[in-house]
């Protein structure tokens, strides 16, 4: 979500589609029917959408809640959830600004164990 994708759904949804088709076509054995220069470049596309979009390849509309781990790192997010009235929930540290979140839960994001 980080990369805009809530703000562009409409995209970011033809994307999964082709995303799904590709993941489809490869389960039944498609790719075997292609040529090899196909079949590469397809892996390659699935690949590059395996990497954006694996996280998110369920989604079917908006979130009803956001759950953002590092509020620095995921600032974009943040401002999308903002934007579009998302409630987010941050784990946050306690260098970060916890009046931003509708829910802050106070973490040390140093120490694994505590998230």
């Amino acid at each position: 979500m980080a990369r805009r994708y809530v703000n562009e759904l409409d995209i970011t949804k033809t994307r999964l589609q082709k995303f799904r088709d590709l993941r489809m076509q490869q389960k039944i054995g498609r790719f075997h029917s292609f040529p090899k220069k196909n079949v590469v470049i397809l892996k390659r596309q699935l690949a590059q959408l395996e990497t954006y979009l694996g996280d998110i390849k369920y989604m079917k509309s908006l979130p009803d809640i956001v759950i953002i781990i590092d509020q620095q790192e995921k600032y974009t997010a943040l401002r999308e959830c903002i934007t579009l009235e998302i409630p987010t929930i941050f784990l946050i540290d306690t260098t970060s600004d916890s009046d931003i979140a509708d829910i802050s839960i106070p973490t040390n994001d140093d120490v694994i164990g505590s998230i």
